[in-house]
């Protein structure tokens, strides 16, 4: 039998159909490889390659691996704080002393009356399930992919947006105070913006830029509404007044607090508040039943709130931004302060150190 009768013989049939032709009967099976790389098209290899590239981010994570990690960080953070807020409790802050307290005590920890702990925890939380859903988990059924990544887009631009705004406040309105929780808000709100704005071509970004804006804008409008002294709501009817009252001092004042409270007097120091606001009482309570009243307490509301009652002159000229505010010595401290920050403030020396000594101990 001949070389071309035994090629005959064992050549599949298959093979008239390959666009790449055997070279020699030597090198069938080689030939029959790169034969079959012709038929069935691009190699998937490259494909493999692509998607490793697009889901790779950093550290062998994705970037939905990456925004639900620090949106699940976030949301345990702001679940944390809006314990202690709605339990009135203490805040651990390692760093930074009391600063934590005195920022989560303060009045731009709310958001019309909501904690802002709780809106955080909310906005992390809607982070994490979205990120969530764009690897791959179908978490919530009818949600596409372009969906998730707008939604994404909007949120995190929304909540980078509110951290700035928080950070100028904690600058510009509680001057000197060190808050390590508001921190690491601030670094995963912008971490997650960034880590969101990887996830799109220049192109795409650029067609988003006029939205963002305009998110941003409604974001800070909101927030400054919010913060705008108005009466407190009644519930019912808007005709219903609330008549002036006032809250029972039960704290009984030292020998630290009364002379704190006289200095403060003699200095001229005033506090502005309000009968309705809680902080105010627990103000008063800190220097207790006796050195209250040695304090230049301005009440804001002495005819009631309601229909036809309106703020003291003397608190509208002032500009107060929240309730209570202390003005010692030019320098104005808006929300509850504590002790020792008064006496800072008012340059108080005493003699007495007990009460410093008790600061240091429960601190430690």
């Amino acid at each position: 039998m001949g070389i071309s009768s035994a090629l005959a013989i064992s050549r599949p049939p298959f093979l008239p159909s390959i666009s790449c032709p055997l070279a020699s009967p030597l090198r069938f099976k080689r030939t029959l490889l790169v034969s079959l790389r012709c038929w069935c098209g691009p190699s998937p290899k490259l494909n493999s390659d692509s998607e490793t590239s697009d889901k790779s981010f950093s550290l062998g994570m994705s970037k939905s691996s990456w925004c639900a990690a620090l949106g699940a960080v976030g949301f345990l953070e702001t679940a944390y704080l809006t314990y202690l807020k709605l339990s009135n409790s203490e805040a651990f802050c390692a760093i930074g002393g009391g600063g934590c307290n005195d920022v989560l005590n303060s009045e731009y920890s709310y958001v019309f009356g909501v904690p802002l702990p709780l809106v955080g925890m909310v906005s992390y939380g809607l982070v994490t399930l979205l990120s969530v859903q764009q690897s791959g988990k179908n978490l919530i059924p009818g949600i596409g992919e372009i969906d998730v990544r707008f939604l994404l887009l909007g949120i995190t631009t929304s909540m980078a947006t509110a951290s700035a705004y928080f950070l100028y406040l904690l600058g510009t309105k509680l001057p000197g105070t060190s808050c390590s929780y508001c921190l690491i808000s601030v670094f995963i709100s912008f971490s997650l913006l960034f880590i969101t704005l990887k996830d799109y071509a220049l192109e795409e970004l650029q067609k988003f830029v006029g939205l963002q804006l305009a998110i941003a804008a409604i974001v800070v409008a909101t927030l400054s509404n919010s913060y705008t002294i108005t009466s407190p709501k009644l519930p019912g009817s808007s005709d219903m007044i609330l008549e002036p009252y006032e809250t029972e001092i039960t704290e009984q004042s030292t020998t630290w607090t009364i002379a704190l409270a006289k200095h403060l007097h003699s200095i001229g120091a005033k506090m502005y508040g309000a009968f309705w606001c809680s902080h105010c009482v627990e103000q008063k309570q800190m220097f207790g039943r006796e050195a209250a009243k040695i304090l230049d307490y301005i009440e804001c509301f002495p005819e009631g709130v309601g229909k036809g009652r309106k703020m003291a002159q003397e608190c509208t000229l002032t500009g107060l931004e929240g309730f209570p505010t202390w003005i010692i010595k030019g320098k104005v401290l808006s929300g509850q302060q504590n002790l020792q920050a008064l006496a800072d403030a008012s340059e108080f020396v005493s003699q007495d150190s007990s009460y410093q000594l008790a600061s240091k101990q429960n601190q430690s």
